[in-house]
Parts: structure tokens; C-alpha cells; sequence
């Protein structure tokens, strides 16, 4: 391990040396102001091309009014409708070209995929804005686009790992950002990859690069918001983020993940520290297998170096030196983006080398942009010192001529005064100065302003006047990142409104199922086995779906609906006795406890099945308050729905003998699963006399979100665990028992229900109805693990 040791820190050294240098050049161009003039005339240039004045641009512009970026649809339409979305695209995709994948735009082969990208999402957001989908390249679009490249398998693995993270992380270290990062950097792996990909490149090869490029995005993305985030965060007392940064240094330096001393740390904070260490170990090692050198390693040690370095300093200490506060965000401002392309494949002198240039733009744009955040959570950047202390420290740069003095090199030594890099460069800059205006407000961007140009009043003048008037300086990664955040949150409080709206549902429908003794009888042990299995711990899906549908998309009244869900939950509960029995499947285990006739015998099961599916017809004739004609029909659907079910039982029972095909298995699971769910759906829109269109699309939703269910049971019981599904796992392969997992195998099994998600989703964009509990529904069917 020494020598480890000795290898890193003198990589580090020689990492650190190169970062001097560079900050030696921009130094020197603050100091002297030489990056002045040149800058001043690169604006005015901008200016000329950008900057119009007259009546006829101001009446046209008042004419045609731009939308609010946030109104995704009416801002692409307008920007399509005003001539604007090419050269708005372009800028966007060049800029992604520049930063993401260091590439120069004076390069003809990058230009022609730059227009070929361009294209391709011009073509994505004009389908959007004419479906007025309100969301670009949502979570939907995602398995839409998986299923397309056939990667459904990793991105089903994906999801999960997301929601897993989602549900672990600490609260304190804010999920929807971690979830934000974690996409960021997966996509950024993602794009390095596909622009190695050509026409030449076979299926199989194309799928197994786009699969490592999400799996290896993936387990670095983990390292924001399980190293970074956490180290930064209070969640972790000083020798607990001791420990921890030294474990991160070890299996760095060492290449292996050493194990959790759960000794050495809190209670409270081994909750939620064992999940992060064994995901990062799982992350650690997928890397490692994956790399041909030890580039990805010597990257990740100056970022982590450098990160640390940063992280220790204090807001209040006066003596940081310029080289101080600067040469660690050059060297994790450059290495963070190097190791997104080292990560995949090896990277080049020429693209390592405008890398390490290019990262300090953006990490001062980032920082300029969160200097109050900053400042209030008492972190270092070089703003936040520079506020904190330049009054007394006549010696420090300001950061904003830095941020400049960046930008006037890349375009000119570089970039080589290349047009189109210049354009979008100082584009990118003045949008930063407009973003940051309209999130503060105008009088704290004065103030601001006024504390960073006073001692340049010629670039003062010209940002106040381009800020002013430049109109066409947008750029499309900013309002996907916007709409992502706003998409992550609200998809998060829908998800938590969902789960609490069960729980709550779930506990009222319980406490009207048990059956009543009667008065007469002095034991009756089929109402004792019938309430036997109705207390278990069901999940009681289909009350819970009926209840939305009846209670949240059509009003009705709550209290008028409760022979409903008693009827659909006894009659789901006799099913299930049923299916457990020896003639059928023979399972001891339901809901976490003995199954009925292991309790009693399969004579007073049986009974109990037939006992309950007559107790939920009676219930439907409970329904006092709804037209009499609308309750006839319900309990006559009703009877064909339980016909019908036992037709998919018994076409269960024959799978058990010989090998079904596929279209058998999809009959079968209409039959057994997705009848159940579209009763659940259809029974409350009967009563609220919904029209036939409405009652047709949820009857398509149900058989698409019922098979999904069913490829998920089928999934579970193979890789699920059973004593979180309550039940044994195996079943169907001591069974014999044809399901998709045995036709289909564990990978085709989950690209089916992948595809039966895609249909249930357009099936809910033909309900004239709020269906976002749906919607939240089907994600529950395919992410359950019980």
C-alpha cells in the first residue's frame, strides 16, 4: 500500500504542478487586465450580430411575445413558429460538444454529428409540443427509447436502483438533486459513448455498449450524492467523515472496498451507511472490471484528493492564498469531467488536454450562480471568500475577472478565435448573467454586479447592456435541467401523496371486511376461516383502485362505496384460497401466514372460497345509494368477471400439464389477473354511468396493467424474497407451471412487462380524467417487491 501511496501523491503533484501553471497564465491576465481588450471587442462583435434596436425588431418581438420556458409545449412551438429552434438547438448541442465531450466546433466530422443530434431532438420536441406533452424526455420517453435500442433489461435494473436510492438516501441530503446528479452523469457517459458508435457497429455490440455505459454511469454518478453530498453535509459527525473519507482513500489507493467496522459509527448513522457501502463497493468493483488502464483511478484520486482538499477549508480563515482557493477546483473541476470519458474507454491527449482547460469556466459559472447558497451554508468558492473578505484582502482575485480572463482564453489559445465557439461561449456566459438576474431579482444582481465590475467599468457597461437586451441566448440543457428538478419534485410528492392515500385507504377498507357472527350459531368455523384469511396482511389493490376511481375521479361519496370494496376484496380473497389449494397450487404460505387449509382442511377451504364469493354478491346489493339500473348491471358484470376468472384458473391449472405458448400465457393472465383489475376500474364507473369511450380505455389500461402485474408476480417468484413477498419463492418451477419467466427466461420476462407498462401508459392518455393515481398505480405494479 506504500507504495500505492507514493504513486498517488506524486501523481497528484505532477496534477497539481500543471494546475499551476495554468492558474500562473489566468493570474497574470487579472493582474494586468490583459484579457480586457480583447474580451471588449469579442462583445461588441457579439453585439452587432445580436443586439437590435430598432421599432420594426421591438413591434415584431411585442407581436410575438415569447412564452415562459417553464410552459415547455407553447415555448418549443413559439421558438419553432419564430424561425429560432435550429439555431437554438444548435447552440445547445454544440455547447454539450464543447463541455461533455471536449470536442472543437472548426471540426467538420463534429459538425456533422452536431446536426445530426440536432435533428434527431428537433423531431422529439415537435412530436411532444403537437401532443402537447407538457414533459421532454420524461420517464415514460425513457423506456419508450430502451425498448427501441433493446435495453430494456439494463434499464429495468436502472429504475430499480434509482427507486432503491430514492427510498434509502437521508432525507438532509435531498433526493430529487441525488436523483438529478445521478441522471446527469449517467447521461453524460452515455453521450461519450454513442458518439463512438457508427453505422458500422453491430446490434449486439451497440447493446452491450449502451448497457456498460448506463451501468458504469451509474455506479460513478453514486459518488455525488454518497461521497460528495455526504462528506459536505452535517449527517456525520468529524470522525465519522474522517473514517469515512480514509475507507474512500483505501479502496482508491488499494483497489479493493475495505469492510464496515460497525462499531466505530452511530446508531443512527449505520442505518443508512451500511446501504451506501455496499452500493459503492457493488459500483467499485463493476468499475474495475471494466477498466484497461489505470487512467479512471488516477482521475478519481485527484477528484476525491482535491474535493478534500476544498472541503477542509474554512470560511472564516483570512489566509488562504490565491493558489489556495483556486488550484483545487481547477484540478475537480477538470478530473470530474475526465472521468465521466475514462470511465468507458481511453481518452486522448488533445481532449484530456482541452478538458483540463475547460472545467474551471464552468465550475466558476456554477459557483457564481449558488454564491448565496454557498454563502449561507458557510462553503468555500472563490466568490464566497472574496465577499467574505476582500475588503481586508486587497491581495485576492475577484473571481468574476477570472471567470472572464477563463472565458477570453478558451475562445483565443484554445479554441483559436474559432467563430461558432465564440458565439456559444459568450452566449452560454451572458445566460448565466440572466439566469441568475431573474432568480434574484434585479436589485441583488445590481449589487452584485456593482461589488465584481468596480474596477472594470468598460466590461461593466457592455454586460449591463447585453444582459439587457440579448433575446436568443436560451439554451435547452437549462430547461431540461429545470423541468427535471420541477419533474422530480412533483413526481415525488404525487409518489409520497400515493403511498399515504393507501395506507389510509387500506386501513378504512380493513375495518369493514370482517364478517360479522351469526347470533345463532355458537361456533361457526366458516366465518372464523373466512375472517382468518381476510385479516392478513393483504395489500388490498383492487378496493384501493376501486376507491380512487370511484371516490377521486368520479366524486362519489366514500361511505355509499364500501359494499364495493368489501365485494372486491372478498371476492379476490376466495381466489386466493383457491389457487392455494393442494389440487391446485399446493401453497402453505399466503400473506405471511398458513394458508387456510393448513389452518383448518381443504373441505372448509373450499367452503370458505364458495362462502366469501356469495358474501361479495350480497354486498353488491348493498349499493342502496345508486340508480337501481346501474347496480343491476354491476352485479351482473360482476358474475361474468368471476366466471371468467375461474376460466383463468382452470387455464393455470392446464399450464401445469404442458408447455403453454406465449399468446396462451397473455389469455391466461387477462383472465386471472387483469379481470380483476378491470373490475376494480369498471365497477365504480358503472355506478357514476360513465360512457362506453371511458369504460373501453379502462378496460385497455387494466389488461396491460394486469399482465404487467402478472409478468411481475412471475418475476418475483422466481428472483423475489420470500420473506418480504410473505410466501414461498419457486413455486412455479416445482410446479411445472408454464409463466413468462419459464417461456421467456428472467431477461424476456422483464422486456414484456417493459412493454405492457408502455401500452397501460397510452391507454391512460384516452381517459378524459385526472389519472395521475394510475399512472402512480402501474409504477407501483412493476416496482412492488412483494
Amino acid at each position: 500500500m506504500k507504495n500505492d501511496v507514493m504513486s498517488a501523491d506524486q501523481y497528484y503533484q505532477q496534477a497539481e504542478e500543471e494546475a499551476r501553471q495554468y492558474f500562473n497564465v489566468l493570474y497574470k491576465e487579472v493582474i494586468d487586465k490583459s484579457y480586457l481588450d480583447t474580451l471588449v471587442d469579442d462583445f461588441h462583435w457579439w453585439g452587432k450580430n445580436h443586439i437590435h434596436s430598432s421599432k420594426l425588431f421591438t413591434l415584431f418581438s411585442l407581436k410575438k411575445r415569447k412564452p415562459n420556458s417553464k410552459d415547455s409545449v407553447r415555448y418549443i412551438k413559439w421558438l419553432d413558429y419564430t424561425n429560432q429552434l435550429d439555431d437554438y438547438l444548435n447552440r445547445s448541442i454544440s455547447y454539450i460538444y464543447l463541455r461533455d465531450l471536449g470536442k472543437t466546433l472548426d471540426d467538420p466530422t463534429t459538425n456533422l454529428k452536431i446536426n445530426r443530434v440536432v435533428e434527431q431532438v428537433k423531431e422529439q420536441l415537435l412530436l411532444s409540443s403537437k401532443n402537447n406533452e407538457n414533459e421532454l424526455f420524461t420517464f415514460d420517453w425513457i423506456i419508450k427509447k430502451a425498448k427501441e435500442e433493446q435495453i430494456e433489461v439494463v434499464v429495468d435494473w436502472l429504475i430499480n436502483k434509482l427507486n432503491k436510492v430514492a427510498t434509502k438516501i437521508p432525507e438532509k441530503l435531498d433526493a430529487v438533486n441525488a436523483e438529478r446528479k445521478l441522471v446527469k452523469i449517467i447521461a453524460g457517459v452515455l453521450m461519450h459513448t454513442m458518439d463512438e458508435l457508427d453505422d458500422q457497429v453491430s446490434s449486439a455490440e451497440r447493446i452491450n455498449k449502451l448497457e456498460d455505459a448506463i451501468r458504469l454511469g451509474y455506479s460513478y454518478g453514486l459518488t455525488y450524492p454518497f461521497i460528495d453530498d455526504l462528506l459536505d453535509s452535517n449527517l456525520l459527525s468529524v470522525k465519522e467523515k474522517a473514517q469515512y473519507s480514509q475507507l474512500i482513500r483505501t479502496s482508491l489507493l488499494t483497489g479493493t472496498v475495505p469492510p464496515l467496522n460497525e462499531r466505530s459509527w452511530s446508531k443512527e448513522t449505520l442505518e443508512f451507511i451500511g446501504f451506501i457501502h455496499q452500493e459503492l463497493k457493488e459500483a467499485f468493483e463493476f468499475i474495475q472490471s471494466h477498466q484497461k488502464s489505470d487512467k479512471f483511478f488516477q482521475q478519481a484520486y485527484i477528484f476525491f484528493q482535491s474535493q478534500e482538499v476544498d472541503r477542509r477549508k474554512d470560511l472564516d480563515f483570512t489566509n488562504y492564498s490565491n493558489e489556495e482557493l483556486y488550484i483545487p477546483i481547477i484540478l475537480k473541476s477538470s478530473s470530474s469531467r475526465l472521468i465521466a470519458r475514462a470511465v468507458i474507454q481511453e481518452t486522448d491527449e488533445d481532449f484530456e488536454q482541452r478538458t483540463f482547460l475547460y472545467g474551471i469556466y464552468n465550475q466558476l459559472a456554477d459557483d457564481f450562480a449558488d454564491m448565496f447558497e454557498d454563502l449561507e451554508m458557510g462553503a468555500v468558492t472563490p466568490y464566497t471568500y472574496y465577499m467574505t473578505h476582500y475588503d481586508k484582502r486587497r491581495d485576492l482575485i475577484n473571481p468574476f475577472e477570472m471567470y472572464w480572463a477563463v472565458i477570453m482564453n478558451l475562445i483565443h489559445r484554445v479554441y483559436h478565435a474559432d467563430v461558432k465557439t465564440k458565439d456559444v461561449i459568450l452566449k452560454r456566459a451572458i445566460n448565466g448573467l440572466k439566469r441568475f438576474k431573474e432568480k434574484h431579482g434585479h436589485t441583488k444582481y445590481r449589487q452584485v454586479m456593482e461589488m465584481f465590475t468596480k474596477d472594470i467599468p468598460q466590461l461593466k457597461d457592455l454586460l449591463q447592456r447585453v444582459v439587457g437586451k440579448a433575446d436568443d441566448v436560451a439554451f435547452f440543457d437549462k430547461l431540461l435541467r429545470d423541468q427535471m428538478i420541477d419533474s422530480l419534485k412533483r413526481e415525488r410528492k404525487e409518489r409520497d401523496y400515493f403511498k399515504a392515500k393507501i395506507k389510509d385507504v387500506k386501513e378504512q377498507i380493513n375495518q369493514h371486511l370482517p364478517i360479522a357472527d351469526e347470533p345463532f350459531l355458537l361456533k361457526d368455523d366458516l366465518i372464523e376461516a373466512a375472517n382468518y384469511s381476510l385479516v392478513g396482511d393483504g395489500k388490498r389493490l383492487r378496493p384501493i383502485i376501486s376507491w380512487f376511481v370511484g371516490v377521486e375521479m368520479y366524486g362519489l361519496k366514500e361511505t355509499a362505496l364500501v359494499p364495493l370494496f368489501n365485494s372486491l376484496e372478498y371476492m379476490h380473497t376466495a381466489s386466493l384460497i383457491f389457487d392455494d389449494l393442494p389440487s391446485q397450487d399446493d401453497a402453505s404460505i399466503r400473506r405471511g401466514r398458513p394458508t387456510v387449509h393448513e389452518i383448518y382442511n381443504v373441505a372448509l377451504a373450499e367452503l370458505t372460497g364458495l362462502f366469501l364469493t356469495q358474501k361479495a354478491m350480497e354486498q353488491q346489493t348493498l349499493l342502496q345509494d345508486f340508480d337501481a339500473r346501474n347496480v343491476l348491471e354491476l352485479v351482473r358484470y360482476s358474475a361474468q368477471v368471476t366466471a371468467n376468472m375461474c376460466k383463468g384458473q382452470g387455464l393455470d391449472l392446464l399450464s401445469k400439464e404442458r408447455k403453454f405458448t406465449l399468446e396462451e400465457l397473455h389469455t391466461m393472465g387477462f383472465y386471472k389477473t387483469s379481470l380483476g383489475f378491470e373490475a376494480s376500474l369498471l365497477m365504480p364507473a358503472i355506478l357514476a354511468n360513465a360512457s362506453e369511450m371511458e369504460r373501453n380505455s379502462l378496460k385497455k389500461f387494466a389488461r396491460h396493467a394486469g399482465i404487467a402485474f402478472q409478468i411481475k408476480d412471475d418475476l418475483l417468484d422466481r428472483i423475489g424474497d420470500a420473506t418480504i413477498l410473505g410466501k414461498p419463492v419457486g413455486k412455479d418451477v416445482d410446479n411445472e407451471t408454464s409463466t413468462f419467466v419459464t417461456i421467456l427466461g428472467i431477461e424476456g420476462a422483464k422486456k414484456a412487462m417493459w412493454e405492457q407498462y408502455c401500452f397501460a401508459l397510452e391507454a391512460l392518455k384516452e381517459i378524459p380524467h385526472e389519472t395521475n393515481f394510475l399512472k402512480q398505480l402501474l409504477n407501483y405494479l412493476v416496482f412492488r417487491n412483494s
